[in-house]
C-alpha cells in the first residue's frame, strides 16, 4: 500500500472504524438486488420486485437524512444501534411475509420500514473527518472511502445473488441483514474515534437544503444516480440481447474497477486550485464518457468503454465530499453527506426506471441515450451552480468558535508534517 494510505491508519482506531464500515456498507448494494432475487424466484413477478426495490431506496431517500440528523444531535452510538434494530425487524418481517405469501401490502410496508437502514458511508467519512480535519489526509481518507464503496458494489451483488440462487431465496437479503448488525455493532463500540455530538447550535435552525451550494450538489448527485442506474439496468438489458445475460456482472464490474483504479490514484495526488472546479470537471467527464456506449456493438467493447467510464466517478465523488465539508457546518457534517447519498439513491430508482421504459420500447442500445441525457442534465445543474460552490459556508464550527477552528487546524497541520516527516 502506498505510504499516504498506510499512514492514514497510523492513527489507533482508524484501521478498526474503517473495517466495521466497509462490512456494515455491504448490505447497501446486496439488499435491492437481493430482494429482486428473492421474489422473483418466490412469485415470478418482476413487476412487483421491482417496486419493492424501488420502495426500499425512496424509503431511505426520506427517512437517511433524518437518521443522520439525529445522529450529529445525538451521536452515533445512540442512534444507529435503534434505527437499525427498525431496520434488522423491518427486514425480517418482509422475508417471512415473501416467503409465506402475504398481502402486497405487508411487503411494502416492511419494505419502507427498512428505509431506517444508517449510512455507514457518511459515519465513517464523519470520523475520518473529526481525525483528520484540516490537513492533506482527509483527501487521501476520503479516496480510500470512495474505493471501498465501489468494492462494495463489485462484491456485495455477486454475494447476494449467489446465495439466493444457491442457497435459498432469501438468503442474500438474509446475510445482507446480519452483515449490517455486525457492521454497526462493531462501529458504534468503538468510542474513541466516535465524532462528538452537537446537541445545540446549527440542527436547531433551518434545514440544510436551504444552503444553496447543498441544493446545487443533491441536485447534481440525483442527475448522477440516473446515471448509475440507468447503466446497470441497459448493460443487463445489452447482453441479454447478445446471448450473453451473466456476463453483465463482469462488465459492470469493470465499470467499478475503473473508479477504484482512480480512487487509489487520486488519493495519492496533491491538488491544489479550487475544488469547484474539479468537481465540474469530473461532472463534465462522466458525461462525455457515455457517448462511446451509445456507439458500441460488442461486449468487449462495451466493457472498455464502461472501464474508461468509471475512471471519472471516484475523483468526482472524493471532490464532493470536500465541497460538503467546506460548505456544510461542522456540527451537521454527517448530515449533509447523506443528503448526497439521497440524491443517488433517488436518481438510480429513476435512471432505471427510465432505462427500463426505453429499453421495451426502443431496445437495449437505444438505453444508454438515458445515462447520455442524465449526465448532461448533471452538467447542466453544475454550470448554473457553480457560483454557489464558490462560497464557503459562513459557520464552520457550528458550536466551536472560530478561534478554536484555527487552532485545531494548525495543530493537526504541525501533527501531519511530523508524521510525513518520519514516514520519509
Amino acid at each position: 500500500m502506498p505510504s499516504p494510505y498506510r499512514a492514514l491508519f497510523a492513527a489507533p482506531g482508524a484501521l478498526a472504524f474503517s473495517a466495521a464500515g466497509f462490512l456494515g456498507r455491504l448490505p447497501i448494494s446486496m439488499t435491492g438486488i437481493g430482494v429482486v432475487t428473492m421474489v422473483s424466484q418466490l412469485t415470478g413477478r418482476y413487476g412487483l420486485a421491482g417496486a419493492l426495490t424501488a420502495t426500499l431506496a425512496l424509503s431511505a431517500a426520506v427517512l437517511g437524512p433524518q437518521v443522520s440528523r439525529l445522529v450529529d444531535l445525538h451521536g452515533q452510538r445512540r442512534v444507529l444501534r435503534p434505527a437499525t434494530l427498525i431496520a434488522l425487524t423491518a427486514t425480517a418481517g418482509l422475508l417471512l411475509a415473501a416467503r409465506y405469501g402475504l398481502p402486497d401490502w405487508v411487503l411494502f410496508v416492511c419494505a419502507a420500514g427498512a428505509g431506517t437502514v444508517p449510512s455507514l458511508g457518511a459515519m465513517v467519512r464523519a470520523r475520518w473527518a473529526a481525525l483528520y480535519r484540516g490537513t492533506p489526509r482527509l483527501h487521501t481518507a476520503y479516496s480510500f472511502e470512495s474505493v471501498v464503496d465501489e468494492m462494495c458494489f463489485v462484491v456485495g451483488p455477486i454475494v447476494s445473488i449467489g446465495l439466493s440462487t444457491s442457497w435459498f431465496p432469501e438468503a442474500g437479503p438474509l446475510v445482507a441483514a446480519v452483515l449490517l448488525a455486525a457492521g454497526v455493532s462493531w462501529l458504534t463500540a468503538q468510542r474513541a474515534t466516535e465524532p462528538a455530538p452537537h446537541p445545540r447550535g446549527p440542527q436547531r435552525g433551518p434545514g440544510l437544503l436551504r444552503s444553496p451550494a447543498l441544493r446545487v450538489l443533491v441536485a447534481a448527485f440525483t442527475a448522477t444516480g440516473a446515471v448509475f442506474g440507468a447503466v446497470d439496468v441497459v448493460t443487463v438489458a445489452f447482453a441479454d440481447e447478445r446471448g450473453h445475460k451473466g456476463a453483465a456482472s463482469v462488465v459492470l464490474a469493470l465499470y467499478a474497477a475503473g473508479s477504484c483504479a482512480a480512487g487509489l490514484v487520486f488519493g495519492l495526488l496533491r491538488l491544489s486550485g479550487a475544488p469547484e472546479r474539479r468537481w465540474l470537471l469530473g461532472m463534465a467527464a462522466m458525461a462525455v464518457s457515455m457517448i462511446p456506449l451509445l456507439l458500441v456493438g460488442s461486449l468487449p467493447l462495451l466493457a472498455v468503454a464502461l472501464f474508461v467510464a468509471g475512471l471519472a466517478i471516484a475523483p468526482t465523488m472524493i471532490t464532493t465530499m470536500s465541497l460538503i465539508e467546506e460548505h456544510v457546518p461542522r456540527a451537521r457534517l454527517t448530515e449533509g453527506m447523506t443528503w448526497v447519498s439521497t440524491g443517488l439513491a433517488v436518481g438510480v430508482a429513476l435512471g432505471s426506471s427510465v432505462a427500463g421504459w426505453v429499453i421495451d420500447a426502443a431496445g437495449a442500445r437505444a438505453g444508454y441515450g438515458v445515462p447520455a441525457a442524465a449526465g448532461a442534465v448533471a452538467v447542466a445543474v453544475g454550470l448554473l451552480g457553480f457560483r454557489r460552490l464558490r462560497r464557503p459556508a459562513a459557520v464552520r464550527g457550528g458550536t466551536v468558535g472560530q478561534h478554536a477552528t484555527h487552532t485545531e487546524h494548525d495543530a493537526h497541520t504541525e501533527h501531519d508534517a511530523r508524521e510525513e516527516g518520519n514516514l520519509a
